[in-house]
């Protein structure tokens, strides 16, 4: 365990944490996917389990001090290499807190000890995605130096095209 300020300490994800990661994995899936977040909490519940404690897997939760088996937050980074390059580097997975106080540095402890455990396994860089709407996390990726560099466009089957939008005012 790391300390951390306001009360706050970092450590391992356990198995006896993930029902309540789970909980976060659903809180995310419903902020990037809205009403079509997957919300069954044994799939997430089984997706976490598979990391832990797995070579290349960084499964981290933040927890205060009076309270050190409840997490309040949660981080995962998996390990990943470059098909072309072979570069080692990370995928940024999973990052929430618990609405409470102190929520913004209990984010920030886990962020900063995501990026130390990247450091420390030499990847040369991280990548994570974010929805466009999730300000929070886009304010929190820019305050640790992360950079935007691809963006994910989606069309859906009955969407108009702009064509078809344009002929449509025009009528």
């Amino acid at each position: 365990m790391s300390d951390g300020p306001a009360g706050f300490l970092i450590r391992p994800a356990r198995e006896s944490d993930l029902d309540v990661i789970a909980g976060f994995e659903i809180d995310i899936a419903r902020a990037s996917f809205g009403a079509e977040a997957i919300e069954d909490p044994e799939l997430h519940r089984k997706r976490v389990a598979a990391a832990l404690g797995k070579p290349g897997e960084v499964t981290l939760v933040v927890v205060t001090e009076r309270d050190a088996g409840v997490p309040v937050g949660w981080a995962w980074l998996s390990g990943r290499t470059n098909s072309l390059t072979g570069a080692r580097y990370g995928n940024f997975r999973s990052l929430a807190t618990a609405d409470i106080p102190g929520r913004a540095v209990a984010a920030e402890l886990l962020m900063a000890a995501v990026l130390r455990a990247a450091e420390e396994a030499g990847y040369t860089h991280l990548t994570g995605k974010t929805h466009a709407r999730n300000l929070g996390m886009r304010a929190l990726y820019r305050k640790f130096g992360f950079e935007a560099t691809h963006l994910t466009m989606e069309w859906r089957p009955g969407a108009p095209a702009i064509g078809e939008q344009a002929a449509r005012a025009g009528q």
